[in-house]
């Protein structure tokens, strides 16, 4: 399928190759190389692929075979953090008994099946899920989608830095996920006060990155691509380090280089403590 230029993150298209890039990847590992750590806290290797079949067959079983199984009623997002924490944790510890062989023959079936699901979804229907990350309640199919694509981007790219691999780094692949990350920044800075028209850049360097816009505009923040007036804050972060940050797996206490903060730090900083995943 083409990329559909009416939707404002297109990823659909991405998804099978993304996924042939996957099997090549795990075919070409080690023995030691399924057993490193990475960095998704306490997973392996194994663990990160394991986790990416779950991904897999919660599609297959939930929206393409519309099969429910009983959840407990979740009040607010720190319970709904806890709940799928939970979820995943038991599938990676039941998925522990197969073998790395195993897991990527059910990775070959379900795979190409998912990347089907995706792809016929209507990008202005109603998502089953919503982008809580994003301060969503109610998402759209195609923010849903993209959502999805940074899952799968991210945790490959866990398991290429696990393992020494080179990243998924060309522009076609990189600038989707990262620009659906971006969605986050105006939830980051709900609580920020800042003058009408207060404007924040944020730039990844490259090729494959580019620049982002939050204005103040009324009570709220606003993201776009255009720079509307000059910014009070610029932060420049590489794009090899901005997966990981957004990712929560490393925070910005921990980086020694790689960021540039420049203008108002104060209202810059707050950049960094965006996380988009369910964290």
């Amino acid at each position: 399928m083409d990329e559909n230029p009416d939707v404002p993150i297109p990823v659909a298209h991405l998804f099978h190759e993304l996924d042939l890039k996957l099997i090549e990847l795990l075919h070409s590992l080690s023995p030691a190389e399924w057993t490193r750590q990475t960095l998704a806290r306490q997973w392996t290797v194994k663990d990160v692929t394991a986790h990416l079949l779950d991904t897999n067959i919660r599609v297959l079983s939930g929206l393409r075979d519309s099969h429910r199984t009983e959840s407990p009623v979740i009040r607010n997002y720190e319970e709904l953090i806890q709940y799928l924490n939970q979820l995943n944790a038991d599938w990676v510890k039941a998925m522990k008994r197969l073998s790395p062989k195993v897991l990527i023959l059910l990775h070959e079936v379900t795979g190409p099946l998912t990347c089907d699901v995706y792809q016929s979804l209507k990008p202005y229907d109603t998502a089953p899920f919503a982008v809580s990350w994003a301060g969503e309640t109610e998402s759209k199919n195609w923010f849903h989608l993209a959502r999805e694509y940074t899952e799968k981007w991210h945790h490959q790219q866990q398991i290429r830095e696990a393992t020494g691999r080179p990243g998924i780094m060309e522009r076609k692949f990189f600038y989707p996920f990262i620009d659906t990350y971006m969605q986050a920044l105006p939830y980051t800075y709900r609580d920020v006060y800042a003058p009408e028209g207060t404007v924040i850049k944020v730039h990844i360097p490259g090729e494959a990155g580019g620049s982002w816009y939050l204005t103040r505009s009324g009570k709220a923040w606003v993201l776009g691509k255009s720079e509307i007036n000059r910014p009070v804050a610029e932060v420049s972060i590489s794009a090899d380090l901005c997966w990981s940050l957004f990712s929560k797996n490393i925070r910005a206490g921990e980086i020694q280089q790689g960021i540039q903060l420049n203008g108002n730090l104060a209202l810059g900083k707050q950049v960094l403590d965006m996380v988009s995943v369910m964290a």
